[in-house]
């Protein structure tokens, strides 16, 4: 459509410097008499000035309009002048099409006034110099100059038409490419998520473990530089784990919610830990794919900062909602220091936020699992 209506307009311009052109060669040919001197000296200086005011059509709607009503007044009173001065040809072209420009140019009343007062001068020139009863060309023709006003101010209509047609296309496009651009930074944000979910913690805990490894060489405690060793070694299998879940989290076709989340956690080393309440649903690609993300970042930072602790999930579908809380008792072994980024949790809520949900996490007060922590994820729909 953009490309269409501006192809409409480059035509309709060509075109209009086509008729401007013809209309100066007719006048040029036909309209007598012209000279050097006398009458025909004033007949070719009216021309030019006609002419010179026809040209003046093409000038950039930029043009200042009082500007325009200046030069297309002369370019009537001129219009007239030659009807007055020459005693043949075709010179009244000047007035029809000067009057119609003004209406096309010009506001409705400074319009209206240039196209009265080509009818009033022209149709005294054919009154007084050319006669009340001229067999061809009557004073009632004079007064016809005025009418072509009308066709400009419905060209004016339909060019703006066009104009406000272009604009909303290129706002459109405009619009267009600044949501490619907000999908494609938001995607990029994802993406960034998910690496960080994944790599984030276990490359810190693997260096972690690795330097205290070396470290620990020079000691000659085999034992404790095995036990750092293995500790890197399972950290390393955790990882390729959640890399899998990753990948798999990021395709289209990805399983269900409640297959998904249920191989998830039993690949974690826990078993008949899920509680499903209320009639399971399939829910949107994007969903499915965070909720997973935040199941696996709060699995992985119970195993990393409560070893041993019991682990509960929920999954919940109300009608309104999906929720799915992860939930661990106080640790029962040793917790890794130091490891992780602190961005896992700040990941979550950007997640969740996307979906236009809730997040909540912190330490359990009460209940069996008291001296454990929460994280509970509401997904609206």
């Amino acid at each position: 459509m953009l490309r269409h209506d501006a192809s409409l307009h480059r035509h309709d311009a060509a075109l209009q410097w086509a008729v401007t052109l013809l209309i100066i060669a007719i006048a040029v040919i036909t309209v007598r008499p012209v000279g050097v001197s006398g009458r025909g000296l004033a007949v070719v200086a009216l021309l030019a000035v006609n002419s010179v005011a026809l040209l003046a059509r093409h000038l950039p709607p930029a043009f200042p309009r009082r500007a325009a009503l200046v030069w297309l007044t002369a370019g009537v009173v001129a219009s007239a002048g030659l009807l007055e001065v020459s005693s043949s040809g075709s010179g009244y072209l000047f007035a029809y099409f000067l009057v119609g420009h003004a209406g096309y140019r010009l506001a409705l009343k400074p319009a209206l006034a240039v196209a009265a007062l080509s009818s009033l001068l022209c149709g005294a020139v054919f009154y007084f110099y050319v006669g009340p009863d001229h067999q061809v060309l009557t004073w009632t023709f004079g007064l016809s100059t005025g009418i072509p006003v009308v066709a400009g101010i419905l060209g004016r209509g339909r060019q703006q038409a066009v104009e406000a047609r272009l604009q909303a296309a290129e706002s459109a496009e405009r619009a267009a490419r600044a949501e490619a651009r907000t999908a494609v930074l938001t995607e990029r944000g994802r993406i960034a998520r998910d690496v960080h979910d994944v790599l984030a913690h276990s490359l810190a805990g693997i260096n972690m473990h690795l330097e205290l490894a070396d470290a620990l060489m020079d000691t000659g405690d085999l034992e404790k530089v095995r036990a750092a060793h293995n500790k890197a070694q399972h950290l390393v299998r955790e990882s390729l784990k959640q890399a899998q879940w990753t990948v798999h989290a990021l395709r289209e076709d990805s399983l269900p919610l409640l297959e998904s989340l249920t191989a998830m956690i039993e690949s974690s080393g826990h078993r008949e830990v899920l509680t499903v309440t209320g009639a399971v649903r399939e829910l949107p690609a994007q969903v499915t794919q965070n909720l997973l993300r935040i199941a696996q970042e709060a699995l992985t930072n119970a195993a990393r900062h409560a070893p041993g602790a019991e682990i509960a999930v929920e999954l919940t579908f109300d009608a309104a909602s999906t929720s799915l809380a992860v939930r661990n008792g106080p640790a029962t072994g040793e917790a890794t220091a130091g490891v992780g980024s602190g961005m896992g949790l700040i990941g979550m809520r950007e997640r969740v936020a996307l979906l236009g949900g809730t997040l909540t996490a912190g330490p359990l007060a009460e209940g069996p699992d008291r001296g454990g922590w929460q994280v509970e994820a509401v997904i609206r729909g």
